[in-house]
C-alpha cells in the first residue's frame, strides 16, 4: 500500500518507514508528487495535522498521513504548542535548535512550575474527504532541565529531562529516544490503527 507522508523531512520518512515497514506500507515524501505546503492556521496538533493529511491526499488521489508536534509548558498556559519550531523568534531571535532552547530557559526562570511535555499528533486520512480519520497521539511528561545536559538528539532535547529515567533526551541513545518519545508512542499506536481500519 502506498501512503503520501504530508512532510518532506528526510529524517521524518525515515524514522516512520522503518516502523511502518512491518505493515507492507511505503511511504512516499509529498515533495515527490507535487509542491506547496498545507495551510496550517489551527491552534491544534490535531487540525494542522488534519489539514495537512487532506491536503496531500487532495493533490495525490493517495492516502495520507500527516503530524504536527510542540512542546507545551505548563507554566506557559499549555504554549509554545503549535509554534514550537519558532519559538524563539518572538523574542528577537533568528530560528535555530538552540535558540528555542535559549528563549525556553530565559522565560521559564521566574517560573517555579518546570512541568511540560512533548505532543506529537499523526493524522491518517484515506482521501481528502475521509470523515473518519485515524488519529494516533503519543504524549511524554517531561521536567524543563535548568540549563542543557548531553550532546544528541534535536530541538528541546537538551533541557527535556524524563524524571524517572533521570536524564534528558539528549543523553539517551537515539533507540532508547525513540523507544520513550511522543514521536515514538504515536507511530506505534498509527501502526496499529493502520494494521486494524485499513489493512485489515
Amino acid at each position: 500500500m502506498k501512503i503520501v507522508l504530508a512532510s518532506n523531512n528526510a529524517g521524518k520518512l525515515q524514522e516512520l518507514q522503518a516502523i511502518f515497514a512491518p505493515l507492507g506500507v511505503t511511504l512516499l515524501p509529498q515533495g515527490q508528487l507535487f509542491s506547496g505546503e498545507a495551510p496550517e492556521p489551527h491552534c491544534t496538533f490535531v487540525e494542522n495535522a488534519l489539514s495537512k493529511a487532506r491536503f496531500a491526499a487532495k493533490h495525490t488521489g493517495l492516502p495520507a498521513i500527516a503530524d504536527d508536534a510542540g512542546l507545551c509548558v505548563d507554566a506557559f498556559a499549555g504554549l509554545p504548542g503549535v509554534q514550537t519550531a519558532d519559538y524563539c523568534t518572538q523574542f528577537g531571535y533568528a530560528k535555530s535548535d538552540a535558540n528555542n532552547v535559549r528563549a525556553l530557559l530565559e522565560q521559564l526562570a521566574p517560573h517555579n512550575n518546570r512541568k511540560a511535555a512533548m505532543v506529537s499528533v499523526l493524522v491518517g486520512v484515506r482521501h481528502s474527504a475521509d470523515p473518519e480519520p485515524l488519529i494516533a497521539i503519543g504524549r511524554v511528561a517531561v521536567e524543563i532541565a535548568p540549563q542543557p545536559q548531553g550532546d544528541g538528539g534535536f530541538g528541546f532535547d537538551p533541557v527535556l529531562y524524563l524524571p524517572e529515567q533521570g536524564r534528558t533526551f539528549a543523553q539517551m541513545p537515539a533507540q532508547e529516544k525513540n523507544q520513550l518519545s511522543h514521536r515514538g508512542r504515536s507511530s506505534r499506536q498509527m501502526m496499529q490503527l493502520l494494521h486494524q481500519s485499513w489493512l485489515a
